[in-house]
């Protein structure tokens, strides 16, 4: 896997923050959400009706879900190995 420098990097940082972004608008919609499910989980059609309809959306964009995730993994990678190289520099620079 290559290394980036410069502007490179700084687009992935950027790609980074908005995946960061993405995941806690996710977390904040599953906390708003859980107080709905808590009233709909009473009614056994409307939990089934749920299931169906988010097992729709769920297949309908799968492709979409997959490659995303597939992005944020990646960018995650990035990340780690760029820290790496970094704590690497400074060791080095420390050892002369």
């Amino acid at each position: 896997m290559k290394h980036v420098h410069g502007k490179t990097a700084q687009q992935g940082m950027n790609s980074m923050s908005k995946e960061i972004v993405k995941g806690s608008m996710a977390s904040a919609t599953v906390q708003g959400g859980s107080k709905l499910l808590g009233k709909a989980a009473k009614h056994p059609l409307l939990v089934f009706g749920l299931g169906v309809a988010a097992g729709y959306v769920i297949y309908k964009y799968r492709k979409e879900i997959i490659s995303g995730t597939t992005k944020v993994v990646d960018a995650g990678k990035d990340f780690v190995l760029q820290q790496k190289e970094n704590l690497e520099d400074i060791v080095a620079e420390t050892k002369e």
